[in-house]
């Protein structure tokens, strides 16, 4: 599990990465899915059919989490956790298209 610092009253953010595989051969799979991909869109922002980038803080990544664990079926569908940490900037390169919004960048209604 990713480690939350702090520094006084500031709460850092960490950035995890979440891959998943669902199999959808049937009607309860594609319920899954569609269970996985809404939890992780309340918590991030999608970069790819079935990849989202999230930052939250370690309260947030272990309720994630634990959403997630309990809509796979384990003998069926894959999920991955990527914790990237706080100081993910220079770890994370992208070219091409830039699909969805910055995860830390602002977001103007």
């Amino acid at each position: 599990m990713p480690t939350l610092r702090s520094y006084g009253n500031e709460v850092i953010e960490l950035l995890v990465l979440i891959t998943y595989d669902i199999s959808i051969t049937d009607m309860a799979g594609a319920r899954r899915l569609r269970r996985v991909a809404k939890q992780c869109v309340n918590y991030g922002v999608r970069v790819q059919n079935s990849v989202f980038e999230c930052q939250v803080d370690a309260a947030q990544y272990t309720k994630l989490k634990h959403l997630l664990l309990q809509e796979i079926d384990e003998e069926k569908d894959s999920l991955r956790f990527y914790s990237l940490g706080n100081h993910y900037r220079g770890k994370v390169e992208h070219f091409g298209v830039q699909r969805g919004l910055q995860v830390d960048g602002p977001l103007i209604l």
